[in-house]
């Protein structure tokens, strides 16, 4: 199974960039949950189901993506040498 890095960025499949900040634990039934920060616009916080966030692009849905999970870490370099 696919891990999640705390403090890393992903890109999703639509294109946007997300700072994964914590996995959270549902109280109530123990789901995890991703919180992740939106790298653009007014950088919400939102929350996902693991599972969901580890999981593979409908390809059907969205034939012409070619990223293969709903979310990917990305390669980011630093702009300062």
């Amino acid at each position: 199974m696919r891990e999640i890095e705390i403090n890393k960025v992903y890109k999703h499949f639509k294109g946007n960039l997300y700072l994964v900040e914590d996995i959270a634990t549902n109280s109530e039934n123990g789901e995890l949950y991703v919180v992740y920060r939106a790298l653009y616009g007014d950088n919400k916080l939102y929350i996902r189901p693991l599972d969901m966030f580890l999981s593979e692009v409908d390809h059907e849905k969205y034939p012409d993506i070619e990223q293969k999970y709903r979310f990917e870490k990305a390669e980011i370099e630093s702009l300062v040498k």
